[in-house]
């Protein structure tokens, strides 16, 4: 088993890790000082991006789970993670186009059945999940997709509600100091 990136590798090069960098925080700030007080908390949160978009991971391909983490974004109306998952897309390869489709619910059938069972299963449980039933794994496993896929999915879309939260509420904080 390989270890997950070294405390050095989790952080960007300016220092800042994907949540510092998304909710605008600036090394030495008071909220920096806040949020890294037990700076294990920071470390695992962008160990857990980086294992969760690993591209070696089998079952679902880099571009699954990014549009599946820009569509958890989307949906939650966390903007600046949609766009930051969105860029990572395009770096890939994905078009606009695709975007397009997936907003308008006009992906093709025919070519899209496996991306499409993915989103739906991002959307019930990033909006209805309370609503998750049986029935909707097994519409992933139809598409093909295997059970560590299913659980690799489910685990990926927490974590993306998860950052959205931690970066909202560190973006609320940080309004609030300005404001005082």
């Amino acid at each position: 088993m390989t270890d997950l990136a070294s405390p050095t590798q989790a952080a960007t090069p300016s220092g800042a890790d994907t949540i510092d960098t998304l909710a605008g925080l600036q090394a030495g700030s008071a909220l920096a000082a806040i949020r890294h007080a037990r700076d294990k908390v920071a470390l695992h949160t962008q160990r857990s991006e980086d294992a969760l978009f690993d591209p070696a991971l089998p079952d679902l391909s880099l571009q699954e789970r990014l549009f599946a983490a820009w569509y958890a974004a989307r949906l939650s109306l966390a903007n600046d993670l949609a766009d930051a998952y969105a860029a990572k897309l395009i770096a890939l390869g994905a078009q606009p186009t695709t975007f397009d489709a997936i907003e308008a619910g006009t992906l093709d059938a025919a070519t899209d059945a496996r991306l499409i069972a993915i989103l739906s299963h991002v959307k019930l449980l990033t909006i209805k999940p309370v609503e998750a039933r049986p029935e909707h794994l097994q519409t992933l496993q139809q598409a093909g997709i295997t059970t560590r896929g299913i659980v690799a999915l489910s685990q990926l879309i927490a974590f993306v509600t998860y950052q959205l939260r931690v970066v909202a509420g560190l973006k609320a904080l940080r309004a609030a100091q300005e404001a005082a």
